[in-house]
């Protein structure tokens, strides 16, 4: 066996290797760049500034450090990349409003008091989040 394997063959498959998994990477890399723009949604974005406005509503009450989006962030609360979807704009706004519920043993959500308008940015964020391609993610309906 060790008169078969030469320093000349392990240095050709090593190179065969990397030549071969280098252009691997280059092919994933090219299709990568092929399926982006299609799914970029950054013209809707900038064509409605209440989503923008929704971000910030997000941001400003920390929701991230209970709830996750797209799986990042805290999973103390339920995930709400697909919360439009699954519940709709009056459900949300309503739940958001009623909170907190005084349920006996079930985690509670804060009251933010937010505004009207807040509300409905916050919806057409949940909107925008909703209309992203995830690949299906998450796997099941309910986050």
């Amino acid at each position: 066996m060790s008169g078969t394997f030469t320093t000349s063959t392990a240095r050709n498959i090593f190179f065969g290797g990397t030549i071969f998994f280098a252009l691997v990477f280059l092919a994933l890399t090219f299709q990568n760049e092929q399926i982006i723009p299609q799914r970029d949604q950054r013209a809707q974005l900038a064509a409605n500034p209440s989503i923008a406005a929704g971000k910030k509503v997000w941001e400003n009450n920390q929701c991230i450090g209970c709830h996750t989006l797209f799986g990042e962030g805290a999973y103390f609360a339920p995930e709400l990349g697909n919360v439009y979807k699954r519940r709709g704009p009056e459900f949300i706004k309503a739940w958001i409003a009623a909170q907190p519920t005084h349920t006996p043993g079930r985690r509670q959500m804060p009251q933010f008091n937010l505004t009207d308008k807040q509300l409905d940015d916050l919806v057409a964020f949940f909107k925008y989040v909703s209309e992203i391609n995830t690949n299906n993610w998450p796997p099941n309906i309910e986050g």
